[in-house]
């Protein structure tokens, strides 16, 4: 019993050993990467003096890879003020061979069209009013079709309402589609420059998209505490150029791009890599978030907008399928 114990011991210790030495290089790779892509150069010495001060004493001993990641993603988003570092433990990865880039590229496509790349719904709302909930950004590339079929349903109506409530995000090729919808002509935007190559791009709209653009009439954008980096963006740029009014909630402020690291084979980290900078204001939505233009819990959001268009329906006695008693019928319910 006695070798029992002391092989169960032994065990335990190599276990811990081995995974202290993993952290220690999973912390190191991060750390790396911080230092030469962060778009702060300074802030690697933050994160290095963090890691070094949680592994003396202890912190990320006995977590699963789950857990640890979850700490690490914690920890930096507290520490360094950045909720756009992300760390996820990637189960049953395997190294990509350079020849399956087309493949990944299908099977992200796939994925996304499993969620119809981010349109949940798409509706004429009573007082023919556009609604499209818009949940993230997929590649433009994969998502046009839809983003055109969607922008062609609500083209004849009224108003529109754009709901990010629950949009975290994604792609700045498809927050560009997306904004040229709104613009009649090319219109250059903002700039993102990335810190690792010393560049900075030009990030501007397009003068022609597949389906109808939705031009000269009242927009409504929706927001949360959860609007989310691209999904912050559609509503910053949109109400800078004041083509839509924003209602709701502050957003989550994260405005910087992202770099996405594989490290040790095992875990996926997102670093925040450049700064978006408006070409309008020199600024951009960075620790600050969109304010809105009325501000409201999330959740009373969609009834406010629905009733402000309904009053200007009756102000501006535009023609809709509803009679004026019915209109303010409508009102009186939405406020309620």
């Amino acid at each position: 019993m006695k070798k029992l114990l002391v092989g169960i011991f032994l065990l335990n210790s190599l276990f811990s050993y081995a995974q202290k030495n993993n952290n220690s290089a999973i912390l190191s790779d991060i750390t790396e990467k911080v230092k030469n892509y962060y778009v702060d150069k300074e802030t690697y010495k933050k994160v290095d003096s963090l890691f070094r001060s949680e592994f003396k004493n202890g912190a990320f001993n006995h977590l699963s890879q789950k857990d640890f990641a979850a700490l690490l993603t914690q920890k930096l988003r507290t520490n360094i003020k950045d909720e756009h570092f992300f760390v996820k433990y990637l189960e049953n990865y395997t190294p990509e061979k350079l020849g399956d880039e087309k493949e990944k590229e299908k099977l992200n496509n796939y994925n996304n069209s499993l969620e119809n790349f981010g349109f949940e719904t798409v509706q004429r709302l009573p007082g023919n009013i556009g609604y499209i909930n818009f949940k993230g950004f997929a590649s433009p590339e994969s998502s046009e079709k839809t983003l055109a079929a969607a922008m062609n349903f609500i083209a004849n109506t009224n108003s529109l309402i754009i709901d990010l409530r629950e949009n975290g995000g994604g792609e700045n090729g498809m927050l560009l589609l997306f904004c040229s919808y709104f613009f009649d002509q090319k219109t250059d935007l903002y700039t993102t420059y990335s810190r690792y190559n010393n560049k900075t791009d030009l990030n501007s709209t397009q003068s022609k998209v597949s389906g109808e653009k939705y031009l000269r009439k009242k927009i409504y954008i929706l927001t949360s505490k959860k609007t989310f980096s691209a999904g912050e963006a559609l509503a910053y740029f949109l109400q800078q150029h004041k083509l839509a009014e924003v209602i709701g909630e502050k957003t989550g402020g994260a405005a910087n791009p992202v770099e996405h690291f594989i490290i040790q084979n095992q875990y996926l980290l997102l670093v925040p890599a450049g700064k978006i900078t408006s070409l309008m204001n020199g600024k951009n939505w960075e620790h600050i978030g969109v304010i809105p233009d009325q501000e409201v819990k999330s959740e009373a959001a969609l009834k406010l907008a629905h009733s402000k268009i309904l009053k200007n329906i009756l102000i501006t006695d535009t023609k809709t399928e509803l009679t004026i008693p019915e209109i303010k019928n409508l009102i009186n319910k939405l406020e309620q």
